[in-house]
Parts: C-alpha cells; sequence; structure tokens
C-alpha cells in the first residue's frame, strides 16, 4: 500500500494561542485535528497507510493514537486480574497504519523527510504538510505524477493577498479597493508525490525541502506543478483557525469529501 508521509514537527510559533501547549497538527477543526482531517482526505481515496514525522511536542500525538479506539468508541473495561477492554461499535477510521516517527526536535522538512526512508517502501510515496486542508484529487494527483515520469510533484493554487489591493491614481485618488484578491501565479500547497530517488537529494543535517532539494529537482527539470483549481487553505494564524472553524460548523467545509 502507498505511503502518505506527514510532516507534524514544526512548533506553529504564529498560531501560539493554541500551539502553546500541543502542536499544531493538533489544534482542532470541529473538535477534530487538523491532522485527522488530513488524514481522513487521502483514505477518501483509498490511501490509509500514514508515517507521522514527529518533533515539537510529539508525544502528544502519540498519545492521541494511542488512546485513539477508548475516546472514539464506547467500550466496557474488566477490572482486576483479568483486565481488558471491549469497545463497542467501530469507528470509522477502521484498518488505518499510522506509523509514529521521531525525527528530532530541531530538524528542518528536508532533515524529518531522510529520517522516516526506512518506513518508505515502494517507488513512490505521498508526503504533506499537517496543517494544510484540500480538496485536491489525490487519485488524480498520483495520475499525474505516473503520467509524466519525473522524480517529484508538487501540488500548486492560486495565493491570495492577506491584505486588500487599492487601485489609485498618482495623486493618491482611490478608484477601486479589493479585498484580498487573488493574486497572479502559482504558491506551494504541499501534497506532493515522490518517487525514492527523492532521498538521494536530502543531503546535509540541516537540509530544507523547500530549499537545496527541490531548487535542484527544478533546475534538473525533474520538479512538475500540479495545478490545483479548487479549495486550500493552511492553518497559519489564529484568525485563520477561525475561519477554518466557522467552515466547519456552516456545513460548508470545501475539504470534506468524506460523507
Amino acid at each position: 500500500m502507498m505511503k502518505t508521509v506527514i510532516l507534524c514537527g514544526g512548533q506553529g510559533t504564529r498560531l501560539r494561542e493554541e500551539t502553546e501547549f500541543r502542536p499544531k497538527p493538533l489544534v482542532e477543526i470541529g473538535g477534530k485535528p487538523v491532522l485527522w482531517h488530513i488524514m481522513k482526505l487521502y483514505a477518501h481515496f483509498g490511501f490509509i497507510d500514514f508515517t507521522l514525522c514527529l518533533g515539537y511536542r510529539g508525544n502528544m500525538i502519540k498519545e492521541y493514537f494511542l488512546n485513539y479506539e477508548a475516546m472514539n468508541n464506547d467500550f466496557t473495561i474488566l477490572l482486576g486480574a483479568n483486565a481488558r477492554t471491549i469497545f463497542k461499535g467501530a469507528h470509522e477510521e477502521q484498518d488505518f497504519q499510522v506509523t509514529l516517527a521521531d525525527t528530532g526536535q530541531e530538524a528542518m522538512t528536508g532533515e524529518r523527510i531522510k529520517r522516516i526512508r526506512k518506513y518508505v517502501e515502494g517507488d513512490t510515496f505521498f508526503l504533506t504538510y499537517g496543517d494544510g486542508v484540500s480538496d485536491v484529487n489525490i487519485v488524480d494527483l498520483l495520475a499525474f505524477h505516473k503520467n509524466h515520469g519525473k522524480i517529484a510533484t508538487m501540488t500548486t493554487v492560486r495565493p491570495y493577498s492577506r491584505f486588500g489591493i487599492l487601485e489609485t491614481e498618482p495623486e493618491g485618488k482611490v478608484l477601486a479597493f479589493r479585498e484580498k484578491p487573488q493574486l497572479e501565479g502559482w504558491a506551494n500547497a504541499g501534497f506532493f508525490v515522490f518517487d525514492g530517488k527523492i532521498f538521494d537529494y536530502l543531503a546535509g543535517d540541516n537540509c530544507t525541502l523547500e530549499r537545496e532539494p527541490l531548487e535542484q529537482l527544478a533546475a534538473e527539470g525533474q520538479l512538475m506543478a500540479y495545478r490545483h483549481e479548487g479549495f486550500f487553505f493552511a492553518m497559519d494564524t489564529y484568525r485563520e483557525y477561525l475561519y477554518l472553524n466557522d467552515l466547519w460548523r456552516s456545513g460548508n467545509a470545501p475539504w470534506r469529501l468524506w460523507a
């Protein structure tokens, strides 16, 4: 089964209201960690084998999965010498396989990926960040990757300005105002597909995936962009946390493709 690697080691310093006491992937949208939402997207398309690259407060992510059955099911517990737990019913995440790998407190993204090489089987694997939700079609993304035959695919989206844009005359008269318009060009949204050769590009102890590895792949013509015209949103700030939770509460969360 094809592996999905999720980077879960960052400190989320711009979201300190939520990450002071827990890792960013455990910050909740609608009562479930953003990490859960990302995993549910991949699972919707049939990919349920995950490796999580842990760092900052990674022990809390381990505890989340160690307690998953108890926290997501009713259960009966028998106490005493024959102690055991009997779970009632079945949650929807049946047969998920989750490998939790400690990749260091201070490691950069490329170093984290390099450290989980032993858990990646096969020639191709997915990789994404543990804080961005999207309605990207994972099956179409994989087909695009296989068709072009290069080492790496990056999902790209059209970014939005964080600020309103003014159109003005030279003397300063405001002609129009556009609230956070969509910008030209394309931005990295994660949701990568890599062939195993990517590990040859992850050199050095402070390797950052988004710098030398991707830059070298691009220079060699081995990096392709999958253009996603749909929804993508990364939860970097408290305002974005509130926005995603508002979408979920409204029943209009575009990334919720599962039933």
